[in-house]
């Protein structure tokens, strides 16, 4: 799945459009690395979103078949890394 619908999918950011803006921004890092919108991701990757004062991370546990999860499920997809 590529990362900009991952990040939807999964209720880390609340719209694709979202997810898009932080990628053209390079506010988004897989395995500490920049990323486009198409990269894909894959279990084990570990996802890193900068913002200006803080940083997220978050391991991908599995990738959703669906095009949007519950939020009570985001702990099944995604482990965040303190």
């Amino acid at each position: 799945m590529r990362i900009d619908k991952f990040l939807n999918a999964v209720n880390i950011t609340k719209r694709r459009a979202v997810a898009e803006d932080m990628l053209e921004h390079k506010v988004v890092f897989i395995n500490d690395q920049a990323v486009k919108k198409a990269k894909e991701v894959k279990v084990g990757d570990i996802i890193e979103i900068k913002y200006l004062e803080k940083s997220e991370k978050f391991k991908v546990l599995q990738i959703p078949v669906t095009k949007s999860t519950p939020k009570s499920k985001i702990e099944e997809y995604v482990q965040r890394i303190d």
